[in-house]
């Protein structure tokens, strides 16, 4: 009776529906996938862990190399930022003093770029007051905490209102940084479209010796939000 037992044991353990089946079944599936590849399981190993990495950097985070001197002081040239794609996913929109990576294509020119949000939609941004300082409806921004030594808040006048959906960036390097105030003429005023937007840069990961991480400054807090009536991007 024992050996009849264990018998109808292993014929159940081994039918297609019982449980545990299914697992065995794409174990070994992968064993002849292994098999079938040059150099075996490290092989497919290789190959799972890039599709990690491709599925990753498509869909969650996203390396970029600095390419000018347009961030400094806080990001030099060949830094490589970590960029956040999922910061502005689930309903969350880019706000004033964000480092944004975004597509530049038939706003700025055919590539990425990588810039700090001044203006969201329906602010006022102009420059300069008195003291030389940017206004983000009106109240005077002090910039000191990022903007490259000896730069002023900028050499060009400007006084816009950033159309809903759009955003105003500027390079915290002014004088070596073409941004909206560069585009003003262009199609889309400068404006970048919040819908451009790649991701939020979050930490700077190499080198290491200057690894940390990027907040939004403390000094757009106390904006006040646009005026009444005006949109928000």
């Amino acid at each position: 009776m024992d050996t009849e037992a264990q018998q109808t044991e292993r014929d159940r353990s081994s039918h297609p529906g019982t449980p545990g089946a299914e697992g065995r079944s794409r174990f070994a599936l992968l064993s002849r996938v292994a098999d079938w590849l040059p150099g075996g399981r490290i092989t497919l190993t290789l190959i799972a862990g890039l599709a990690f990495l491709l599925l990753l950097n498509a869909f969650v985070v996203q390396p970029f190399e600095i390419p000018s001197g347009s961030m400094e002081r806080g990001l030099r040239i060949g830094d490589r930022v970590l960029v956040n794609k999922l910061a502005y996913r689930f309903g969350a929109r880019p706000g004033r003093g964000d480092v944004v990576v975004f597509d530049g294509t038939g706003y700025f020119g055919d590539a990425d770029y990588i810039k700090r949000v001044v203006g969201v939609g329906g602010d006022h941004v102009v420059c300069c007051d008195k003291n030389g300082r940017i206004e983000v409806n009106g109240r005077p921004v002090d910039e000191t905490a990022f903007l490259y030594p000896g730069d002023s808040a900028s050499s060009v006048p400007f006084d816009v209102v950033v159309p809903p959906g759009r955003l105003f960036v500027l390079g915290d390097h002014r004088s070596d940084s073409s941004d909206s105030r560069d585009h003003l003429g262009s199609p889309g005023g400068g404006m970048v479209p919040v819908g451009e937007v790649i991701g939020r840069a979050d930490w700077i990961m190499w080198p290491y010796r200057h690894w940390t991480r990027l907040t939004r400054p403390a000094a757009y807090a106390r904006v006040p939000a646009a005026p009444a009536g005006a949109a928000h991007g």
